[in-house]
């Protein structure tokens, strides 16, 4: 047995009694290098014969890609902003949202973000439109707010006029069949459900808020599908919606990435003198009611266990959560900017055109707040800004047992915001803003939106120099100024969770009111 194995030794080695040389199958092997093989005689520094001369993205000027935009005669806009790179970002933003459901049923926007990209005219099946996207390396999205309904695609920019024709017929030409309208209303209640057993509570507290604020008219209306409603929308209510909302002059066609004139074209092609499935291009009853800040409160009960959904051994504490928030102003008034600023300040994010949420360590929450009251969980702002109104609000989370103490903080808070402003935390504030907003528009689906979105609202686009210019001209009075003029208002108010604790509407009114933020002392014969 141990010849046997020293024979197979000497074989693997290639030595002893089998001789010197070692044991070759075919011919000798070698190893071959990069300049090997087609090429052997090309040094490196040459380029390659018969390979395509690289394009590379050149600078040249402040604003090489300026946003152009074009209006069809039908009154549809074309926008658009050339980017370097093989891929473009395309889609349809609409002026169409839960705010214009007054008189529908609420909801429709909730199904319609739920049935995008569905069969079409062309399509049997939303199969065959992934299926088509994939040819060109592409992802579909849909999106919904209160205000605006955008079709996105990302793909490559030669199937440009396979993309724009493929969004004209899933915008104009859905077929909304029973079954799709039945999987929708099942998706719908599925995503309400999970809405209220999230730990996260921050979208439903959005909601809230914004019910508080603008009580049963325009972006208070609800944006997610009453449950009561779910079974009454069918084909023939989201038609009567569609008539008049997807109309071509309540559309902007916007691309990322592509040639502007290309762009045109194509929108021409598969955009202009279209029938949609509806019947009529024409709208017959168009809501153009201004939003009516009203402030209030909405509460909720809701006792919650969450000691067996943490994914660690420790678990998720019973929270109270609390949101108040004033009237700021629209994204189209000068005082936005400085809103922006002061909500930075605050250490939030919200909807800053392409200015996402984010905190800063050192902002005014972090410091004043969470670093001195180690039992609050939570304590961030944020800023909803609409073409006629805004809001600006603080959301924290404490232990039910101290929710008192916690208004109280957040009153003071916002009565600090009118006081003196240091020039150090203004300039950090507007270097955070200013960073945040430039680092997000590197994003090529984020500049898609930012373009959209200010096209579709004020028909032009502010370019990002122009807004860097605007942040850097706020000025501590500015700051001082819109937050003044905001604390003269009714507060909004939204409670979720154990409020057996919670102020009074009337008491959290008048800390705002105070110079202290203090809410009104209370007195219990029995506790």
């Amino acid at each position: 047995m141990a010849a046997v194995v020293l024979a197979a030794t000497r074989l693997l080695r290639g030595s002893g009694s089998w001789g010197c040389s070692r044991l070759r199958f075919g011919p000798p092997a070698y190893r071959r290098f990069s300049s090997g093989g087609a090429y052997p005689n090309i040094p490196l520094s040459s380029p390659l014969p018969g390979v395509p001369k690289p394009v590379f993205a050149t600078v040249d000027g402040q604003e090489k890609f300026e946003t152009k935009v074009t209006t069809l005669d039908n009154g549809l806009r074309v926008a658009s902003q050339n980017k370097f790179g093989q891929f473009c970002t395309v889609g349809i933003l609409i002026n169409s949202g839960s705010r214009y459901e007054a008189k529908y049923l609420s909801g429709i926007a909730h199904f319609l973000e739920k049935l995008a990209f569905s069969s079409t005219a062309r399509f049997d099946s939303k199969d065959e439109i992934l299926l088509t996207l994939e040819k060109h390396g592409g992802i579909c999205d849909c999106q919904t707010s209160r205000d605006t309904t955008m079709y996105a695609v990302s793909a490559d920019s030669k199937g440009l006029d396979t993309v724009v024709g493929l969004l004209a017929d899933v915008v104009l030409q859905p077929r909304l069949t029973d079954e799709e309208v039945e999987m929708t209303r099942m998706a719908v209640q599925f995503e309400l459900e999970d809405l209220n057993l999230r730990p996260d509570p921050e979208p439903l507290l959005t909601e809230m808020i914004h019910e508080a604020a603008y009580r049963e008219n325009t972006v208070g209306l609800h944006r997610f599908c009453p449950t009561e409603n779910i079974a009454k929308i069918n084909r023939e209510v989201l038609h009567s919606y569609l008539r008049n909302y997807y109309t071509p002059d309540r559309m902007v066609l916007a691309g990322v990435g592509v040639e502007h004139e290309h762009l045109v074209d194509c929108a021409r092609k598969y955009l202009l003198g279209v029938q949609p499935a509806w019947g009529s291009a024409e709208a017959v009853d168009i809501d153009r009611s201004v939003a009516q800040y009203t402030g209030g409160i909405r509460e909720r009960l809701m006792a919650s266990d969450m000691s067996n959904v943490s994914l660690g051994p420790t678990p998720i504490p019973e929270l109270t959560h609390i949101m108040v928030g004033l009237e700021s102003c629209s994204f189209l008034e000068e005082d936005f900017i400085p809103f922006a600023v002061l909500n930075m300040m605050m250490g939030g994010g919200g909807s800053f055109s392409a200015g996402g949420p984010g905190k800063g360590m050192f902002s005014r929450l972090y410091l004043n707040v969470l670093n001195r009251h180690h039992w609050m969980y939570n304590a961030t702002s944020y800023h909803h800004s609409y073409e006629d109104t805004g809001l600006l609000c603080i959301h924290a989370s404490a232990d039910p047992r101290q929710v008192r103490e916690m208004v109280e903080i957040i009153t003071k808070e916002f009565i600090l915001m009118g006081g003196t402003v240091d020039a150090v935390e203004l300039e950090r504030a507007k270097t955070q803003l200013t960073s945040m907003l430039m680092m997000n528009l590197e994003s090529r689906p984020v500049i898609f939106e930012d373009v959209g979105r200010q096209v579709l609202a004020t028909r032009s686009r502010k370019l990002p120099h122009e807004l860097c210019t605007l942040i850097r001209n706020v000025k501590p009075e500015d700051v001082k100024r819109v937050a003044s003029k905001m604390l003269r208002g009714k507060p909004a108010v939204a409670a979720l969770g154990d409020l057996t604790d919670l102020p009074t509407y009337e008491h959290i009114q008048t800390a705002l009111s105070s110079k202290d933020g203090r809410l009104p002392r209370t007195y219990r014969l029995f506790r």
